[in-house]
Formats: structure tokens, C-alpha cells, sequence
């Protein structure tokens, strides 16, 4: 009777070593295929976008005699906000497009077979991944913002019916994040243009401390706010009974009385989403006594901007893995699988976004841990299905 095999023996006689050594051939190859699948993916979602907002705002333009110019620059202008959004998603049909073709002709099987895990064989994609990143962190922190307005002041400026004011010179209202002033311009434009301006100043019980109005201001860092032909109206204790009103040519209001300046106003004023990360950081840190909501809301965010990006690099965790199944279950299964799993992504993030901003959740906790948990489950899902 022969001699039963040692099971041992036989492990470590099939079983190849992991190899995590540089293979710049293998390397170019598989990122030479991702790149080409993804520019194709990123040009398509381009065009689409492009068409989308035609369809929107084409007629609107038409309506209003634009020139073809003008809007040919509005709809490039539109295109960094719309492919940001779409980046995340692009890298996972692009991943998933060129792992299944791997799989497809039996390469990835090949690249197994002499000894790579699946983390080697995507080792291209994953860098790929971690650049779009940071692609996409430039395009929301320096572009998305600056393209976005411009795109939304080219708009503005085609459909403005004539004889009608400039934006800038419509009411603008602020109020501190201290809760202790509230400030209302007439005019207020980016060229140091502030007239008509009101300044209500209230005490800690939130009752009426004095009313100021004036004709004009300007603004001195050192000197701070300077209004011409003012109108002064303090209040009785209660803050109900005005006083006699008095009038003065000029009134200084030193920036420890009144510490906003007009780009905080006008960062206050702007949708915070659209602010760049480190004017929220500087909104963040150069005012004093927030207000507990507006805290929330403005940590919150920009935890939220900090992490989102990564949704690109989460991605490749996502796609490497599900794509190399396509075999036992069919690729469409595993786009579709992916898919789900980054849009449940997305919706949590934005769940998690609202109730940070609510105060419901820690900002950081709002802002980071959607983000931070679907990393481990993709590194989870790679380490799992590399054997």
C-alpha cells in the first residue's frame, strides 16, 4: 500500500511566493490599458455634460442674443465642476473595463499563476487611482471654485435684461458668527465699493445695543471699518426705546468692535461648498466666538471636502477585486455590484454631511468616517480575494 503524500509537501511544492518585486513592463502594460479606457470614459462623460448643458441653457442664451463666444466659454467653463464629480466614478468603469479584459483573455490568471497577488497585478491602477486623487483635490480646491463662478458670471451677464444692476449691486446681508452685529449693503463689490450700509449691534442678550447707518465705508486692516455721513441711534437697555439719533461726517470702527472684513463677509455669504478648503480653514480660525451652528457647518464641510476625493482611490479598491470575478459571475454583475457599492458610498457621505451640519454627528466624525470606512472595506475586499 503506497504512502499517503505529505500534505505540507504538496503545499509548498504548487504554492509560488508573492512576488512584490518591479516589473516595469508589466507595469506600463496594464497602466498603458487603464489610461486609454479612462480618457475614453473621461471624454465621453465630457461630451455628455456638454450636451446636458446645451440642452439647459441654450435657449436661455438664444432668448437674450448671446454671442456664440460667450457661451462656447460658458459651457468650457462649466466642464472642471461637472468631470470633478465624475472622476470617482470614471476610474471605477475604467479599473473594471481593463481588469475584465485581463480576465477576458486570461491574464490576470497568467499574472497569478507566477506568483502575483491581485494587489501587484493592479499595483499600475492603484498609483493611477492615487494621482487622480490628487487631480481631484487640485480641480476642487483651485478650479472648481474659480471656473464655477466665472461660469455663473458669463450666465448672468447673457441673460441680463438691459438697463438692469450689476449683481454686486444688489442688498447683500451678513450676519457675525458671534451673533453680535448684522451688517446690510447696498452696494458691495469686490473693488472696495461698499455705500449704503446699515450696522446693528447687539448685545449679549441679544437685544438692541445702537443702530448705525451710513452713506458710504471703506475698509484699512490696521484702521478697520471707515464710514462717511453717519447716522447713529443707540438704544434704551432693553433694546426697544431709540434714543435721539446724531449725526456724524465720519466714524471709524476698530476691527476688535466690528473684526469682519469684506472678504470674510463675502466668504460668509457664498455657499460654503464652493469654498476652497483653506478659506473655510481661514474663516475657521480667524473668527472668534462661532456661533455653535455655524461651527458645525463649516468643520463639517471641510472635513468633507478633505476626504471626498479619496472616493477615486476607494474606487480601484472596488473595481480590481469585483472585475477579476467576471468569469464565475459575469461582468455586468460585477459593474453593477461596484456601482452600487459607490453610489451607497456617496449617499452615506451626504447623510453623514447633513447631519454634521445639524450638529447631530461630530464634524469630524461627519466628514471623515464615510470616507475612512469604505477605504478598509476595499482594502478588506482586495486582501480577501488576493489568495
Amino acid at each position: 500500500m503506497s504512502k499517503k503524500p505529505d500534505k505540507k509537501l504538496i503545499e509548498q511544492m504548487v504554492t509560488v511566493p508573492r512576488k512584490w518585486t518591479s516589473l516595469p513592463t508589466l507595469d506600463w502594460y496594464v497602466m498603458r490599458e487603464f489610461l486609454i479606457k479612462f480618457s475614453i470614459i473621461i471624454l465621453v462623460s465630457a461630451m455628455l455634460f456638454i450636451l446636458g448643458d446645451v440642452f439647459n441653457d441654450l435657449s436661455d442664451f438664444l432668448d437674450h442674443d448671446a454671442p456664440i463666444i460667450k457661451m462656447i466659454r460658458y459651457f468650457l467653463l462649466r466642464l472642471p465642476g461637472n468631470l470633478s464629480f465624475v472622476l470617482p466614478i470614471s476610474v471605477l468603469l475604467g479599473c473594471m473595463w481593463t481588469m475584465a479584459m485581463f480576465g477576458k483573455n486570461l491574464e490576470v490568471t497568467a499574472m497569478r499563476a507566477s506568483g502575483l497577488s491581485l494587489m501587484r497585478c493592479g499595483r499600475s491602477i492603484f498609483v493611477m487611482g492615487l494621482l487622480v486623487t490628487f487631480v481631484n483635490i487640485y480641480f476642487n480646491e483651485m478650479l472648481v471654485p474659480k471656473y464655477n463662478l466665472l461660469a455663473e458670471n458669463a450666465k448672468r451677464e447673457m441673460t441680463r435684461e438691459p438697463g438692469t444692476l450689476e449683481d454686486y449691486q444688489k442688498m447683500l446681508t451678513f450676519k457675525s458668527f458671534d451673533k453680535q452685529r448684522v451688517w446690510l449693503f447696498r452696494t458691495f463689490d469686490n473693488q472696495g465699493k461698499y455705500e449704503g450700509v446699515t450696522l446693528k449691534f447687539y448685545r449679549p442678550d441679544n437685544t438692541m445695543e445702537r443702530y448705525i447707518s451710513a452713506e458710504n465705508a471703506t475698509y484699512d486692516r490696521k484702521t478697520g471699518w471707515k464710514f462717511t455721513n453717519v447716522t447713529e441711534t443707540e438704544y434704551s437697555r432693553d433694546g426697544f426705546m431709540p434714543k435721539n439719533p446724531r449725526s456724524v461726517p465720519e466714524m471709524i470702527i476698530s476691527p476688535e468692535n466690528a473684526p469682519e472684513d469684506p472678504v470674510t463677509i463675502r466668504n460668509a455669504v457664498s455657499d460654503v461648498n464652493v469654498l476652497p478648503c483653506w478659506t473655510i480653514w481661514g474663516v475657521l480660525m480667524e473668527t472668534e466666538n462661532m456661533a455653535e451652528r455655524a461651527s458645525n457647518i463649516y468643520w463639517t464641510v471641510f472635513f468633507y471636502r478633505l476626504a471626498f476625493p479619496w472616493a477615486s482611490f476607494i474606487a480601484v479598491f472596488l473595481g480590481v477585486p469585483l472585475a477579476t470575478k467576471n468569469e464565475r459571475s459575469g461582468i455586468m454583475t460585477a459593474v453593477i455590484t461596484a456601482v452600487v457599492i459607490i453610489v451607497a458610498y456617496i449617499v452615506i457621505s451626504e447623510t453623514f454631511k447633513v447631519l454634521g451640519r445639524q450638529g447631530t454627528l461630530p464634524p469630524v466624525i461627519a466628514g471623515l468616517a464615510p470616507t475612512l470606512a469604505f477605504i478598509f472595506y476595499g482594502y478588506w475586499n482586495v486582501r480577501r480575494d488576493q489568495i
